[in-house]
């Protein structure tokens, strides 16, 4: 993560968002009233997903059930892709 001053920040927005975007990489803003994190959206939206996720009792519990059959090397009883998605069986995609 980088950091930097807010007035670097202002001086350089442009060259800091591409860089930000591009590198994936979060920029942490300081101001004398606190800081901010400058992240790219497609992170944002992951990081929000991973979230809820986590705030969903049913899909964390399904994590973890998976995390401890494969460290235990046990097949999972899931469903195949093809199973998962039977209802878009010869849908073509675009």
């Amino acid at each position: 993560m980088n950091a930097i001053s807010i007035n670097t920040a202002i001086s350089n927005f442009s060259k800091i968002v591409t860089n930000t975007i591009n590198n994936y990489d979060e920029t942490l803003i300081v101001s004398d009233e606190g800081s901010v994190v400058l992240v790219a959206e497609e992170e944002w939206n992951s990081m929000v997903e991973t979230i809820r996720l986590f705030r969903d009792k049913k899909s964390l519990n399904a994590l973890f059930e998976g995390h401890a059959s494969r460290k235990m090397r046990m097949k999972s009883n899931g469903k195949t892709i093809d199973q998962a998605f039977y209802d878009l069986q010869g849908v073509d995609s675009e």
